[in-house]
């Protein structure tokens, strides 16, 4: 349904060595055209509600379970300002083991970075720092009385296993139009899709190249 909607765009195959050759076009999908939300948008509980992908769960069945047809995918995937779902998309608990195992040699043990473990003094829970920080003496302000703590005390190390995986988990929060401005959003993506008058008009789902 997606491609049905995307407007064509009708090129010159001719090479530029040869201006005075009689011209063949050929008519493609316009992909240049790229449609967007604003990420402000998603603050504005009006429209949104949060869902949490299960594991294994794919863009076509949460599109039928949320707007009774499968083939609206691309709405979840457009609504969420995805480019690349093959990447943003979470994968499955078994494809990041695979991942894990065939392109890391010990994923499990190698230490990815640092970061701080709870908010502590100055220092606020989940910002990295280097193993330098990890492995020295810092003066913590905690309620007005200056303490001397250890990196290690701060900081804790974070694997290659367990970045991947918190990356994979956040990819499963994702945003979900609410039914009653669904078609809205349909609606309006049609309309974006339409060429306006221009030089190179055809027709308002085609136009060629200069």
């Amino acid at each position: 349904m997606y491609f049905s909607l995307i407007p064509n765009i009708s090129y010159d195959e001719k090479p530029i060595s040869y201006p005075f050759s009689e011209s063949d076009y050929v008519t493609a999908k316009n992909f240049f055209r790229r449609y967007k939300l604003n990420d402000d948008v998603f603050s504005n509980s009006v429209f949104f509600t949060k869902y949490a992908i299960v594991d294994g769960e794919r863009p076509d069945q949460v599109a039928d379970k949320a707007y009774g047809d499968p083939f609206y995918d691309w709405v979840i995937i457009l609504s969420n300002n995805m480019t690349n779902v093959q990447y943003d998309w979470p994968k499955t608990t078994y494809e990041l083991s695979k991942i894990l195992e065939s392109e890391y040699d010990n994923a499990y043990g190698t230490i990815h970075h640092y970061e701080i473990k709870e908010d502590v003094g100055q220092f606020r829970t989940g910002v990295r720092v280097d193993q330098t920080f990890y492995n020295g003496t810092h003066k913590l302000n905690i309620n007005g009385i200056i303490e001397t703590k250890n990196g290690n005390e701060i900081a804790t190390p974070v694997t290659i296993a367990e970045w991947l995986t918190n990356e994979n988990e956040k990819k499963r929060e994702i945003y979900l139009l609410k039914p009653r401005y669904f078609q809205q959003f349909v609606n309006d993506f049609r309309k974006k899709n339409l060429y306006k008058k221009s030089g190179d008009y055809i027709n308002q789902r085609l136009k060629k190249t200069g």
